[in-house]
C-alpha cells in the first residue's frame, strides 16, 4: 500500500450544478438526458450500476450489474435466477441502485420494488447476445462453490458442443425490472455544498420533487 493517507484523498466538484428547474417533474425523463450526457461524455461503463439486496436475515449484499433496459416501468438488467442475488430478490422484493458517473461528477440512487419481466422480454434480449455468452448462462452454477475453474470450462464445452448456433435461454436465466419509488439526482458542488434532487412518489402514485441538503 502506498504511504499516501487515505484520509487527504479528496476532489472538489466543480463541473456543473443542478436545480429543481432544470431536473423538471419526469425523473424518467431526466435520467434519460443525464444517461446521455454520460454517454456523450465517454463514461466509463456508463449503464454499470449498484444493485444493493437484502437476504432472508436482513443482511445486505451489493455488486454491480449492466443496466439492459429503461423505460415507463422502471430500469431493466438481467441475472441467474439462481444466483445469490436471485434469492436475495426472493425473499425480498425491494432493492436498491446506484450509479456513478465520475466524469460528470453526477450519482443518481434509485429505490423501489423488483419484479420478473416476461419471459417473452427475457426471450427476445437473450436472442441479441453473443453465442459465448449465450453459454456462459448455461455453463455457470452461479455464486455456487466450484473445486477450480475446469467445472466452467467442462461445463461450457458442453453446452456449446450440445446446442451449436441454437442456444435457447435457460430457464434459470432471466431479466428483472426495479419498479421505482424513489429517484435521487446528485450533481457534485465546491466545498462539499453538493445539489441533491429528490423525486418520491406519493400515495397516489404521483412523483414528488423536492431538494436535500447535502
Amino acid at each position: 500500500m502506498s504511504n499516501r493517507n487515505i484520509a487527504d484523498i479528496r476532489k472538489d466538484y466543480q463541473m456543473a450544478e443542478l436545480d429543481e428547474a432544470t431536473a423538471g417533474g419526469d425523473p424518467f425523463a431526466f435520467f434519460g438526458k443525464w444517461f446521455a450526457e454520460a454517454e456523450a461524455a465517454q463514461a466509463e461503463e456508463v449503464n454499470a450500476m449498484v444493485l444493493a439486496t437484502v437476504d432472508l436475515h436482513n443482511k445486505p449484499h451489493a455488486r454491480i450489474v449492466l443496466l439492459k433496459g429503461l423505460d415507463e416501468k422502471g430500469f431493466v438488467f438481467f441475472t441467474n435466477y439462481s444466483s445469490a442475488k436471485g434469492l436475495e430478490i426472493e425473499s425480498n422484493p425491494f432493492v436498491a441502485l446506484v450509479f456513478f458517473w465520475t466524469e460528470l461528477e453526477r450519482q443518481v440512487r434509485i429505490e423501489g420494488r423488483i419484479e420478473k419481466i416476461s419471459e417473452e422480454e427475457s426471450d427476445h434480449y437473450f436472442s441479441t447476445r453473443p453465442d459465448g455468452s449465450k453459454i456462459g448462462a448455461w455453463s455457470s452454477p452461479q455464486s455456487q462453490s466450484i473445486p477450480d475453474r475446469s467445472i466452467l470450462e467442462n461445463n461450457y464445452k458442453q453446452y456449446a458442443d450440445q446446442f451449436g448456433n441454437d442456444i435457447p435461454r435457460p430457464p434459470h436465466w432471466g431479466g428483472y425490472r426495479v419498479i421505482p419509488h424513489y429517484i435521487e439526482f446528485w450533481q457534485g458542488r465546491s466545498s462539499r455544498m453538493h445539489d441533491r434532487i429528490v423525486f418520491s412518489e406519493d400515495a397516489m402514485g404521483e412523483w414528488v420533487k423536492t431538494r436535500l441538503a447535502p
